[in-house]
């Protein structure tokens, strides 16, 4: 069973999310399968456009999630929509918008906390160029790549819910 990185507590985002989040899924560096059982639940979720981009992105609705994160004008939008090109495949714009998200504080989280997973997180762009190198390789580094991967979406997601909530 997979776990999720580090502390992270479904439970902290209502009961939906949570059930939403029951097993944590270590998607894929590319585009992935949509996971269609999931569809309904996804668009009845009453909660912020970059907390909705994160969700319909962590069950590879790559579309939907482009949709809302580039209507938003904020630097969450900004980096829903750079990890979202960046599972495209789609390096050069991924890297595009990690400029426009600039200094953000859960990239200075993830450079703490990704040595724990194995890899030394320099900046969003080399993380962009690790994904291209291992994607498809079935390596532990592919494997490591993955769990940071999902670590960032943890910390964004948990950054932009508390951000809605208080």
């Amino acid at each position: 069973m997979q776990q999720w990185p580090l502390a992270f507590n479904p439970h902290h985002y209502g009961s939906e999310v949570a059930a939403l989040l029951a097993e944590p899924r270590l998607a894929e560096l590319g585009p992935g399968q949509p996971v269609l059982s999931v569809e309904p639940q996804l668009r009845r979720l009453k909660l912020s456009p970059a907390c909705r981009a994160g969700l319909w992105l962590y069950f590879d609705f790559l579309d939907e999630s482009h949709r809302i994160s580039q209507d938003l004008a904020t630097a969450e939008g900004s980096f829903w929509h750079a990890i979202m090109h960046r599972r495209e495949p789609d390096a050069w714009n991924s890297k595009y918008w990690w400029r426009r998200v600039g200094h953000h504080r859960v990239i200075d989280q993830l450079r703490q906390l990704a040595p724990v997973l194995g890899y030394h997180y320099t900046t969003p762009e080399d993380f962009v160029d690790y994904c291209e190198k291992v994607r498809g390789t079935a390596s532990t580094q592919e494997e490591v790549a993955r769990q940071v991967q999902l670590l960032e979406w943890q910390l964004l997601f948990d950054h932009c819910y508390r951000q809605t909530t208080g």
